[in-house]
């Protein structure tokens, strides 16, 4: 590569890296509050702790007491409601408008377009398959036509556990449980 060729490469990642910084200045949102600085892959995800109720109020608490505040998850945005208040306004006022899926490449690909049930977005269509799903799929009367499978395989699941069992005593070493045995497995020997 000559120099020239150089020039213009590195002028154009320059160009196209500031027209990113600066749009992206453009368009910041009015966000709640946040914990702390999130990683550029990760978000947040490194600041998980269990369980994540405590864990949650926590950052809450290292807020301020925030009612509501956002993550990061990877590269999607997560509020978190800490406040009871909050959460009943979001799950009743507000349903309609918190009821819709996040869409990924996944539900395009593999859900046709986002149009089978799990990946629907809230609307006309998807509430035609909930109700298809509920009359079709998950009636009283088509369980019970699968009843027999459900029973086979509750029984393979039983009858494997069963088999595939083991009895702690027999796993761990015997040294573990016998305080007469020294720190090497063998067994003292004499009265001890």
């Amino acid at each position: 590569m000559d120099l020239f060729q150089i020039l213009i490469l590195s002028s154009l990642f320059l160009l196209i890296s500031t027209r990113f910084l600066l749009t992206r200045s453009n368009r910041k949102l009015k966000l709640p509050p946040s914990p702390a600085i999130s990683l550029p892959v990760l978000g947040h995800l490194h600041l998980f702790k269990t369980p994540l109720h405590r864990w949650f109020l926590t950052l809450s608490k290292s807020i301020g007491n925030a009612p509501i505040f956002h993550l990061r998850l990877g590269n999607r945005l997560v509020y978190v409601v800490t406040s009871r208040s909050i959460a009943e306004e979001c799950f009743t006022e507000n349903d309609v408008v918190l009821a819709n899926r996040p869409k990924f490449i996944v539900s395009k690909h593999v859900g046709y377009d986002a149009t089978h049930l799990l990946s629907a977005p809230y609307g006309d269509h998807w509430r035609n398959l909930r109700r298809i799903a509920a009359v079709e799929l998950l009636s009283t009367q088509r369980l019970n036509s699968f009843l027999y499978i459900r029973k086979d395989e509750i029984r393979r699941l039983i009858s494997r556990l069963s088999r595939d069992s083991f009895h702690v005593r027999d796993f761990y070493p015997r040294s573990g449980f016998d305080p007469r045995s020294d720190p090497d497995g063998d067994a003292e020997s004499g009265s001890g």
